[in-house]
């Protein structure tokens, strides 16, 4: 019977799982190994006395050898037959030859029982008959088998399943049992805790991990969640959570993860759910220019770009304050977060407002039901660059220094805030400083703005990268147009004698604008003249039709939008001030 167990053994290290034997050999190869799925052929009533009916043929005292549990019962089936029959119980294999000499003492014509006792009946000389199972029995054991098996590949999946899971959670996960004893150690828990899972498995976790107190959660069969703990000098978020079977409380859920790497992961979703399109395209590398005045503020900026503290540009428009913005994002630690610009001055105080912040769903009349997120959401983790911030009201400042305070944002419609991780990048063309005396910005919010502060030199005092910038934007727009052409000596002359009161933005206006009307292959001094005297008239256009515009706003303003006051206000008629709304789009 031992060979039968040595076989099995053999066939387990193939990758068989599931056995099917009889007897005391099934009791032994079971008993071999836990892990081993036995299926015994039972031994029925049929099976015994079929034998016995073909063993009348040798005699009618037959002697029945076999294990106790075999044939339990046996002895009251034959009182029914004609044949006089002795049940011998065995309770070990030593026992087997001392029941057949005991069987051949009472004068035994044969015996039945199974091959191992057939072997010592032989040995003596003793009439033997071997029961065998029914084709039933063995076709029932075999179904029986292929059920188990089945079952344990079903539960192996999920067991394969369940470990995977353990394993690749970013999460540590740790279950104990009623008695706190650990039961599951993942690969994070190994990690965080600096505890080999062969060294938890089976302890107390209290023994080696007393933080996680776990005793409330048995008592309360509540779960404890979002608890702050330290775990080799580095913060944790701890949840832990009952587990219960059939209603139950049988142990405790513990999972856990390093702050730090759960805030890199918000960050990495924030950038994936809002980060579209706010990326920062300029690097210092594509500043063009080689004054000392360019030279010293790119020189400065990289200074800047190596901190995380606030930054003020001022500079006049068009003198590329945005394009330092980027190349300040792109040369940082932030450059993998997004860079989100806005511009402060193109947009009224409440839609301002809801833009920075963010909204909740019907938290004002048109607002989207499902609500927004807010700029400083979406620059969470990287650059936030606000243009024109002179412009800014005090009510929406006061919001700003609180947002720049607490780090935290709250949108609007809402009680619930949100941590935010945002560089602040401003920039405006007002004397922000006079404006503080002036009482027309918050002190406060100004020294929080002006941290670092990055002077950005008109046009007109550098001209030297006049001639650059032209050549810059005369290639770049004429490669678009499919054309090859090029500035006279003389014409580069008028261009750096130019003063350009709209900086690099109306260097590049004029540049197209001749490259629209050019017939030959050479721009001459009289094409850019005639330019620079049409840009020079537009400019004065612009500054009038913007200056009344300005009056209009502020006549608007001061009779709380109503018309009719309006044009008291303006000394015009009310239709008058309707055409002039109508054509300057107000």
């Amino acid at each position: 019977m031992e060979d039968g167990v040595k076989q099995a053994a053999k066939l387990a290290e193939e990758g068989f799982e599931v056995f099917i034997s009889r007897g005391r050999t099934a009791q032994l190869i079971n008993n071999g190994n836990p892990e081993w799925s036995v299926v015994e052929i039972p031994f029925t009533v049929l099976d015994v006395f079929q034998t016995i009916k073909r063993s009348n043929l040798y005699g009618k005292n037959i002697g029945v050898i076999a294990f106790a549990p075999m044939i339990a019962g046996l002895d009251y089936f034959s009182m029914v037959m004609d044949t006089s029959i002795r049940f011998y119980p065995l309770n070990n294999e030593d026992e087997i030859e001392s029941v057949v000499l005991q069987a051949v003492a009472d004068d035994i014509d044969m015996i039945v029982g199974g091959a191992v006792i057939c072997t010592v009946a032989n040995r003596h000389n003793v009439p033997f008959s071997v029961i065998e199972s029914s084709p039933e029995s063995i076709r029932q054991a075999a179904q029986e088998a292929k059920n188990i098996a089945l079952a344990k590949q079903k539960e192996k999946t999920k067991g394969n399943l369940f470990r995977v899971v353990l394993d690749y959670a970013y999460d540590g996960i740790i279950s104990v049992d009623a008695k706190g004893q650990i039961t599951i150690f993942n690969p994070v828990a190994e990690r965080i805790t600096k505890i080999a899972a062969a060294k938890a498995v089976g302890r107390n976790i209290q023994e080696i991990l007393p933080n996680f107190e776990f005793n409330q959660v048995l008592s309360t069969q509540k779960e404890d969640l979002a608890q702050l703990l330290i775990i080799n000098n580095e913060q944790v978020v701890c949840n832990k959570v009952p587990l219960r079977v059939n209603n139950e409380v049988v142990g405790v859920v513990i999972n856990f993860q390093n702050v730090t790497k759960f805030q890199q992961m918000e960050a990495k979703l924030r950038r994936r759910l809002f980060s579209s399109g706010h990326v920062a395209s300029m690097r210092f590398n594509d500043i063009i220019g080689t004054s000392r005045q360019i030279q010293n503020s790119i020189s400065l900026a990289r200074d800047f770009a190596k901190t995380d503290s606030a930054i003020l540009i001022l500079g006049e428009t068009g003198t590329g304050k945005e394009v330092f913005a980027q190349s300040i994002h792109n040369g940082s630690n932030r450059n993998k977060g997004p860079f989100v610009a806005l511009n402060c001055a193109a947009l009224p105080e409440q839609i301002l407002e809801s833009e920075l912040f963010g909204y909740v769903g019907g938290a004002f009349t048109g607002a989207s039901q499902k609500g927004k997120a807010g700029l400083f959401e979406v620059a969470h983790g990287g650059t936030l660059f606000l243009d024109e911030i002179g412009e800014m009201t005090s009510v929406t400042q006061g919001k700003l220094l609180r947002v720049l305070q607490e780090k935290q944002v709250m949108r609007v419609g809402s009680d619930r805030v949100t941590p935010i991780d945002v560089r602040i990048i401003s920039a405006t063309n007002r004397p922000l400083k006079q404006l503080v005396n002036e009482k027309k910005f918050r002190a406060d919010l100004y020294y929080r703005l002006d941290v670092l502060q990055l002077r950005l030199y008109p046009l007109r005092d550098r001209n030297e990268d006049v001639i650059a910038l032209a050549q810059f934007f005369l290639k770049k727009h004429a490669t678009n147009m499919k054309r090859r052409l090029k500035f006279s000596s003389n014409a580069l002359k008028e261009l750096t004698h130019h003063n350009w009161p709209g900086n690099i933005r109306e260097l590049q206006n004029v540049v197209e604008r001749i490259l629209a009307t050019l017939k030959g292959s050479k721009i001459d001094t009289a094409i850019v003249k005639m330019h620079l005297e049409e840009q020079l008239d537009g400019e004065i256009k612009l500054q009038l039709k913007n200056a009344e515009m300005e009056d209009i706003r502020r006549a608007l303003l001061l009779s709380r939008g109503k018309h009719a006051e309006a044009a008291k206000i303006l000394g015009i008629s009310r239709v008058t001030l309707w055409r002039r709304l109508k054509k300057m789009k107000i």
